[in-house]
């Protein structure tokens, strides 16, 4: 991924494709509290990085390469929301901080935040 936009867009694309294997440009924009013309912009995009397959006015689809790349910004954005919770960052906040954290690390800083949570959830449980 290149910009942080393109990551917004993609994982957003990749949470409102679980259900149905697809969602639409109007259902990104909504969810990203952007305009259509942003959305579909964006669109383009990811289909000329190789990441979507898009049809203007049309579905949005996840190619491989997308679904992969989609997978692992959904769980970066998890793993820095289990570790906010595990050093006490309000709930209420929670979701906020990860946001304005998860664009900061690199993967292998974030795969030892990864380790830490589950070592101390591990922990937590004997």
């Amino acid at each position: 991924m290149t910009t942080r936009g393109m990551e917004n867009h993609l994982k957003q694309i990749y949470r409102l494709s679980e259900a149905q294997g697809y969602t639409r440009v109007t259902d990104v924009a909504e969810a990203l509290s952007v305009n259509p013309s942003a959305a579909s912009k964006m669109a383009r995009r990811l289909a000329e990085a190789g990441y979507i397959e898009y049809e203007k006015y049309g579905w949005i689809f996840l190619t491989p390469e997308g679904e992969r790349i989609g997978g692992q910004l959904r769980e970066r954005k998890q793993t820095l929301e289990r570790f906010l919770s595990r050093i006490g960052v309000p709930e209420q906040r929670v979701e906020t901080e990860s946001a304005n954290l998860e664009h900061h690390f690199s993967w292998e800083t974030l795969g030892l935040i990864r380790e830490f949570v589950e070592k101390t959830e591990e922990h937590c449980k004997e």
